[in-house]
């Protein structure tokens, strides 16, 4: 048997198509894009609410987010609740939850979590028809727990979050 050694060698019409073919394929993909860095930079905030004998600051933003330290039917720069019971008591904590968020630029359309503590779970149904007049759909999300006590004999306590652009998301804002 005859054996003949070549080396195969592509037609220079194989190697132009080859190359357009990398060329396209090259150009077709996306220019890389610079990273976008997220806002991480962090702003501990207090508008004067809050006695300053206090170890926690009334919020704290980090980017485009607020967290609201947990809030008490107490009136601004007191550290006792109001007389009234649960809807007195629920009433001046969402005023003080609105007023922080104004403090800082935002509204109740931009919170998007809270939790909410409750002394008495018997209470939950009275409270939400309080909140339901402070928060319109779509509403925020939400956590509701029983405690055992609160801080200055409170009733209830709610700690939220806010992000600025929320309120226009829901188109309010």
């Amino acid at each position: 048997m005859h054996s003949r050694s070549s080396s195969w060698r592509p037609s220079a019409p194989r190697v132009w198509c080859a190359l357009m073919l990398l060329l396209t394929a090259a150009s077709c993909t996306a220019p890389e894009q610079p990273p976008v860095a997220a806002d991480t930079s962090v702003t501990f905030l207090n508008s004067g609410m809050l006695p300053p004998s206090v170890p926690f600051s009334e919020a704290v933003r980090v980017g485009n987010v607020l967290q609201l330290s947990g809030q008490l039917g107490a009136k601004p720069g007191e550290m006792t609740v109001v007389p009234g019971g649960l809807e007195a008591e629920s009433r001046q904590m969402l005023d003080n939850i609105r007023n922080t968020l104004v403090a800082h630029g935002l509204t109740m359309d931009d919170v998007v979590k809270c939790t909410i503590m409750l002394a008495d779970m018997s209470e939950w149904t009275a409270f939400n028809a309080i909140y339901a007049t402070y928060f319109t759909p779509p509403y925020p999300a939400r956590s509701a727990m029983g405690v055992n006590g609160l801080a200055i004999g409170a009733r209830v306590e709610a700690e939220c979050v806010a992000v600025e652009g929320a309120a226009r998301a829901k188109g309010r804002g």
